[in-house]
């Protein structure tokens, strides 16, 4: 552009001064040929190489995977050349801050799209339908589609959630994980290692913290259960109204987390993730509710994987001695439509590597603990994984991952404010907010969308 600019200046200039000297004509026109050349030059030597590599740019969700990631994309870009930046998420509230970054100048290229999401980001959302990446899925049930039935998002990791159990404090508490086929028996143990506590050095469960590191565990991992057993009862999967008919059942399994803690309820409110872990790790407690995503965390801090186990979340409903663990996944991988053609290609390029690579596989398996849904995934370490197929191949029904309905972010805030009240103060008066935020505050916000 600047190239021509000055281009035009010099004709002009070259015109004028030809007039002045009353040169000829043909001086004039060998001159302004050898100027063409000259711009045409300038053109090409300036102009971005027909072979210049893309970029990719990683909007991470997953702050447990971080520096897996980070390792990964580093390798990448060293057997590539192809620069890879991986950013992770800074607060609770991914979708916010991916729509800050998308409108941003700088917008990622690769992002985490979820049913729950698609509404706010299909239309930055590549149609990933004839792209080799998408034909590496075993199972079509993996991919996100609009309405329209483009391919929006491709699930790159499949995960499982329940109670982790530390088998050595469960046998010196006298017991054994065969022995938890059901709340009820889950409640009994619970409450007598509450009662010996202070012989045993150690209580029923590690904290249910509610700062926002943690709160998710309960305003949407628990909540998923009398979500599940409702759409179960009227054959859907998804209800604009529900019933809360299993809420009674919620407020059960929550007092049995606060109540068998190794904190106070009225201090969950500024309990963390990381110290429900630590005192996992430090074996100040026997039950942890979390997922297939934690065990790199407690693999590496020192931890036997088989003094590891996981049990499904007992909920007091339907046959549970055939209830599986609770299993599906929210992670789809989607490509920013709206960046470049080169980067689009480079993005692509790199995530079909992950899946389909010896390095990225085992990466995505062994340091991620991922289970990813793609035909030559690498086999997966992770005791849970390998629990979750054991409980499968055995018959038992797997809990769906129904809290991808959740109306959206503010419904879980509120149920998640409302759960901490009633902890700090376990009345029926306050037990009646958190029904409320749960049944009236679902059919508002579905009457909204």
């Amino acid at each position: 552009m600047l190239s021509s600019f000055y281009g035009m200046i010099l004709y002009n200039i070259l015109q004028r001064k030809c007039k002045v000297m009353k040169q000829s004509k043909k001086l004039l026109n060998t001159v302004l040929f050898l100027l063409v050349i000259c711009v045409f030059s300038i053109n090409i030597v300036h102009s971005e190489p027909l072979n210049q590599k893309g970029s990719v740019y990683f909007f991470n969700f997953k702050p447990e995977a971080d520096e897996a990631w980070q390792e990964l994309a580093k390798l990448y870009t060293e057997k590539t050349g192809v620069s890879v930046k991986v950013v992770t998420k800074t607060n609770a509230y991914y979708l916010d801050e991916l729509c800050d970054r998308l409108n941003s100048s700088n917008p990622p290229t690769l992002f985490q799209v979820a049913p729950a999401t698609l509404n706010d980001l299909e239309g930055y959302c590549f149609n990933l339908a004839k792209t080799d990446f998408y034909k590496e899925l075993n199972n079509e049930a993996y991919a996100l589609k609009d309405k329209y039935e483009r391919v929006c998002g491709v699930a790159y990791a499949v995960e499982t959630y329940g109670i982790i159990v530390n088998r050595d404090l469960l046998e010196k508490a006298g017991y054994d994980v065969n022995d938890i086929t059901s709340l009820y028996e889950l409640q009994n143990i619970a409450e007598d290692i509450t009662s010996r506590r202070e012989d045993l050095g150690f209580s029923a469960f590690c904290s249910a913290g509610m700062d926002k590191s943690s709160d998710w565990r309960f305003k949407t991992h628990l909540a998923n259960m009398p979500i599940h057993f409702e759409y179960l009862d009227k054959n859907s999967n998804l209800l604009k109204k529900i019933d809360g008919e299993y809420l009674d059942n919620f407020r059960t399994v929550w007092n049995l987390y606060i109540n068998n803690s190794t904190v106070c309820p009225d201090e969950l409110f500024v309990t963390t993730v990381d110290e429900a872990r630590d005192e996992f790790i430090k074996g100040k407690a026997v039950f942890y509710q979390n997922g297939s995503w934690e065990y790199v965390n407690l693999i590496n801090s020192g931890f036997n994987k088989y003094k590891l186990a996981m049990i499904p979340l007992y909920f007091g409903v339907g046959d549970e001695q055939n209830q599986g663990l609770c299993t599906g996944t929210e992670n789809y991988w989607s490509i920013n439509k709206k960046a470049s053609v080169r980067d689009i290609k480079a993005t692509l390029d790199f995530i079909t590597w992950c899946v389909t690579s010896e390095e990225g596989t085992k990466a995505m398996a062994q340091k991620m603990g991922f289970y990813i849904p793609f035909r030559k995934a690498a086999y997966s370490e992770n005791i849970f994984i390998q629990q979750n197929a054991i409980y499968t191949a055995m018959g038992k029904d797997p809990v769906s991952w129904d809290f991808t309905t959740i109306p959206s972010d503010v419904w879980k805030t509120q149920l998640g404010l409302a759960l901490t009240h009633y902890a700090a103060n376990q009345t029926d008066y306050n037990w009646d907010k958190v029904v409320h935020c749960f049944v009236d505050n679902w059919e508002k916000e579905y009457k909204n969308k």
